[in-house]
């Protein structure tokens, strides 16, 4: 039996991307405190024996002021909890919950990497500004990690030839945060008519205006095929406006399907699963529709070229190019018969590679819990 603390930048994390894992830590014996920047999913936690108490953090954004004292707080509380292992999700809380581990003296810490945030994609000057101060504070938080997962090898590969991490470290990549296959279940993709999803927050860095040029293209040739986007807007600086989205949803573009806590539902009744995105960890809504038995287009990018073997579960395309992306959709309009094909292969991937209990299993060996 262990004490554990997690951090995570917001409340809603802990659903999407940790819940299993809570769930076995909590069903292994072991006491599990959540500490997050909002308390909305604290009923829901605390139904699982999970304690979520609310600190102060910005998950977006570099202020001196409100990071020192979001420092304080983690500092504090970690002081106060006292427990044996602290594992930290996300940027933020990587780079302020290590160093307030050390500072409160705890000897177990682990760092996941769950994509690199837009600092690292962006080209303005405040990006590279931002970068700079990113980069200073990785080098001095990953020191105090007993060991840190990545998502996927190019991200592993990117923090070494920065010299974020020192070549001693201990450092392992993870399959993300896996898809519970029994709740993630196979149906067969809905082919008539033929229909696109991307499921993602509304914001650039996921290819979301790709998506909406490639469909553009696709609608003048094949009025029936729909398009549609599932996914909340956020306050980020690569946000999207949803004036923006709505000019298109009133031309008829797309359809916007707003957000939901489930989206089985949605997956269920599309034909293949779109994510455009310039970067990520391992996206969990890939895992979602594969284990569901969509075909996935999505871009040769790190963290998302890992989910498709190209040709077998569907097809990679280059990042930003929405050209490439409408003639990869294409294919399964004039081609609907690879869809279930490919469907199937999506779940079988899933099955072997991403299954929740082979992931969390691998987890809980490397810190030491198994």
């Amino acid at each position: 039996m262990a004490k554990i603390v997690c951090i995570v930048p917001y409340s809603k994390y802990y659903i999407n991307f940790s819940w299993d894992l809570l769930k076995d830590l909590k069903q292994e014996g072991n006491e599990i405190v959540a500490l997050a920047a909002d308390s909305i999913f604290q009923q829901e936690l605390e139904a699982i024996g999970v304690t979520l108490i609310k600190i102060p953090l910005n998950n977006t954004g570099l202020n001196v002021f409100y990071d020192s004292y979001s420092l304080h707080i983690l500092v504090k509380q970690l002081k106060s909890l006292q427990p044996d292992i602290v594992i930290c999700y996300s940027i933020k809380p990587v780079l302020y919950g290590t160093i307030a581990s050390r500072l409160a003296k705890i000897k177990n810490t682990f760092s996941f990497i769950t994509g690199i945030g837009y600092v690292f994609i962006g080209n303005t000057v405040l990006q590279k500004n931002l970068l700079i101060i990113v980069k200073m504070l990785y080098r001095l938080s990953l020191k105090f990690s007993n060991k840190i997962f990545f998502e996927n090898p190019d991200d592993l590969s990117l923090f070494k030839s920065l010299k974020l991490i020192g070549k001693s470290k201990d450092a392992v990549i993870v399959n993300g945060s896996g898809v519970d296959i029994h709740k993630f279940t196979y149906s067969p993709p809905k082919a008539n008519p033929i229909s696109f999803l991307v499921i993602s927050r509304i914001i650039f860095d996921k290819g979301i205006i790709e998506f909406i040029e490639a469909a553009k293209l696709l609608k003048q040739k094949y009025p029936q095929a729909k398009f549609k986007i599932l996914g909340p807007f956020v306050k980020s600086p690569s946000s999207i406006k949803r004036e923006t989205i709505n000019e298109w949803v009133n031309q008829g573009i797309i359809e916007y399907l707003g957000e939901t806590t489930d989206v089985r539902p949605f997956i269920a009744d599309s034909s293949v699963f779109v994510l455009p995105s310039y970067r990520e960890g391992t996206p969990k809504s890939t895992l979602e529709a594969m284990a569901m038995g969509l075909p996935v287009v999505t871009t040769d990018s790190p963290g998302c070229r890992e989910t498709v073997v190209n040709n077998v579960n569907g097809f990679l395309i280059p990042p930003k190019d929405y050209v490439a992306l409408a003639m990869a959709m294409e294919k399964f309009i004039t081609n609907p018969d690879i869809i279930r094909a490919m469907g199937i292969m999506s779940r079988e991937i899933a099955v072997s590679k991403y299954d929740v209990r082979k992931v969390n299993h691998f987890i809980k060996k490397s810190i030491g819990l198994e």
